[in-house]
């Protein structure tokens, strides 16, 4: 007895091998955006803060020019990525519902070579962020919510 497979399941299981890489990659993803952009309880939030994060996170071979660190709950994060905490945005993106504390670094110039020095803006903001199957993975920006 010949058997014979349809070329639908042959699909269907080359798909089934393929899944597992694909969120193996997102959650790699997700764990990168989590050591550039989160700090669940910072101590500080001043230049010290930012010059000894940015070092610790590698995010200073050359020195980045600006990053943000979301400070909280990763869950609260995880949620903008559905409707929970979030909403569409512009570009495929999502954008929080509520605020999150957060702390700006930027780099006050002299060599993008270390040692880099930052200046750090602490505050609360909306921000907006890109996800991949439910998981954050980029950071896109933050900024201050009008008043409504």
């Amino acid at each position: 007895m010949v058997m014979v497979l349809s070329p639908l399941f042959l699909v269907f299981m080359l798909g089934l091998g393929l899944t597992p890489l694909a969120l193996a990659q997102d959650d790699y993803r997700y764990r990168d955006f989590l050591n550039k952009h989160f700090d669940a309880n910072p101590r500080g939030r001043n230049d010290r803060y930012c010059n000894s994060m940015m070092e610790n996170q590698h995010l200073i071979r050359p020195c980045k020019d600006t990053n943000t660190f979301i400070h909280g709950n990763s869950n609260n994060i995880k949620a903008i990525c559905d409707d929970r905490n979030g909403q569409p945005y512009r570009d495929n993106l999502r954008i929080s519902k509520s605020k999150f504390q957060v702390t700006t670094c930027k780099h006050i110039g002299g060599s993008p070579w270390p040692p880099c020095r930052y200046r750090a803006t602490a505050g609360y903001r909306v921000i907006v962020i890109g996800c991949a199957n439910g998981l954050p993975v980029h950071f896109d920006e933050s900024f201050i919510a009008p008043r409504q």
